[in-house]
């Protein structure tokens, strides 16, 4: 089921960054001792009273040389287009400007639900100057401090009223659910019609199950696929085009409904940041993922040009240790048949289950060959492992006392995991847990 969207909009100065941060908490830094992920982040997860959502901090979205109040609107138009309910911030220290007029002209005509906030409410003096932001027309200003933390309950409670009814996916458990996700003009689309084409047996399009994703479906070989479109690919226009950032919006929509997870490169232009930006996503997801180099057919290459590209990736990607690489050409087809059985490789292991006995033994194994280093004179012990989810496959290691398990010995048993049991294309998760 998709997690409703939230988007902050507001002009700049109003404290959304702030807000941001309140709400997604720890949770923005799930994967900072990680290498490779980077920490810049305008999208994250929160949740309140058991609701899950996502949220999105426009003001993280750079517009470049646009003047003062066109990057507004643009910022707006790119939250209005993602979003389920939108938080319109603005300050009570400063009262209703120009600017602010100029964000409800456009979030009123967007027909989505709007909660009003009016943020560096810091005292409860400063409560009157609320009154004023009725005229926005958007009903009862809500209050809020971002630096003091006050009002964000009332606020959350607001938004979580406004969220639409989830929609199942209409698929069985065999079918194999895959997105491309990448930076613009990596061929993504492309990439997609190359699949389609002599491999195609059924395919019908139809409305997707989250706002205006479009899914398509087709078998081979008896397998049947669902291909998740990030809807980005069908976007055109200036904001959407020099926005890079808008890149990774469109790709979490994608994500969240996939069991696998294309991560595409352009080989002619290399690995940029936002590359691993958007590929951090999918491994938080905890999704099974395989590494695509498309356009590989304008690399002047040699025996060792593949090799050295492959090391690149590794070292900008070590958080994907586990992900399969392939390089192709979407445009000549050439090498586009080693693409799905990688991804039925990944989708199989992402949903494998391991016999706990089998686990045990392999787990106990390495511990008696590598003991855990001790802390304070304390040494870690180890009772037993079981496997308490798929997809990823879940680990929860039964101890003496969680806060014994150093993150490297963690990374230690997992590649040990999988040495024994392969989980090529996913991600595992082990958790340790005090045995009672």
């Amino acid at each position: 089921m998709a997690k409703p969207i939230v988007a902050i909009v507001g002009r700049p100065n109003v404290g959304k960054s702030t807000i941001f941060n309140r709400v997604v908490g720890e949770r923005i830094s799930i994967v900072e001792d990680v290498p490779g992920v980077t920490r810049d982040r305008i999208y994250s997860s929160g949740e309140w009273l058991n609701q899950e959502f996502n949220i999105i901090d426009t003001g993280g979205i750079d517009i470049g040389d646009e003047p003062f109040l066109a990057q507004i609107r643009h910022q707006a138009e790119i939250a209005i287009d993602e979003a389920d309910v939108i938080i319109f911030m603005t300050s009570g220290r400063e009262g209703v400007t120009s600017a602010d007029e100029e964000v409800s002209k456009i979030l009123y005509r967007s027909k989505k639900p709007v909660v009003l906030a009016v943020n560096k409410v810091d005292n409860p003096e400063m409560r009157e100057s609320i009154y004023d932001f009725y005229a926005l027309g958007f009903g009862d200003p809500i209050p809020i401090s971002g630096s003091h933390g006050l009002g964000l309950g009332d606020l959350l409670d607001e938004v979580i009223k406004h969220f639409p009814e989830g929609i199942i996916d209409d698929y069985d458990d065999e079918t194999i659910k895959f997105s491309l996700i990448g930076r613009p003009n990596v061929g993504k689309s492309s990439l997609v019609n190359a699949l389609l084409g002599e491999e195609r047996v059924i395919v019908s399009d139809i409305a997707g199950t989250t706002r205006d994703a479009i899914d398509t479906t087709y078998s081979k070989e008896g397998q049947e696929y669902v291909i998740i479109d990030t809807a980005g690919m069908r976007k055109k226009g200036k904001v959407y085009e020099t926005t890079e950032k808008y890149s990774v919006l469109r790709a979490l929509k994608a994500i969240e409904r996939s069991d696998v997870v294309l991560v595409v490169l352009n080989a002619e232009e290399g690995i940029i940041e936002q590359d691993k930006k958007i590929a951090g996503y999918a491994h938080e997801a905890g999704r099974a993922v395989v590494i695509v180099v498309n356009k590989w057919d304008v690399i002047d290459k040699d025996e060792k040009t593949m090799k050295e590209f492959e090391g690149k990736i590794r070292d900008n990607f070590q958080f994907l240790d586990y992900a399969p690489i392939t390089f192709l050409s979407a445009k000549t087809k050439k090498r586009t048949h080693t693409l799905l059985p990688m991804i039925n490789l990944a989708s199989e292991n992402h949903a494998m289950r391991v016999q706990t006995n089998v686990l045990n033994d392999v787990v106990m194994d390495a511990v008696a060959m590598n003991p855990a280093p001790t802390d304070k004179g304390v040494r870690l012990r180890i009772y037993y492992v079981t496997q308490v989810a798929v997809k990823p496959p879940t680990f929860v290691v039964f101890v003496n006392d969680p806060e014994l398990m150093h993150f490297s010995y963690e990374r230690f048993l997992e590649n040990r995991i999988r040495d024994a049991f392969g989980f090529e294309g996913t991600p595992i998760k082990l958790i340790a847990r005090a045995r009672k």
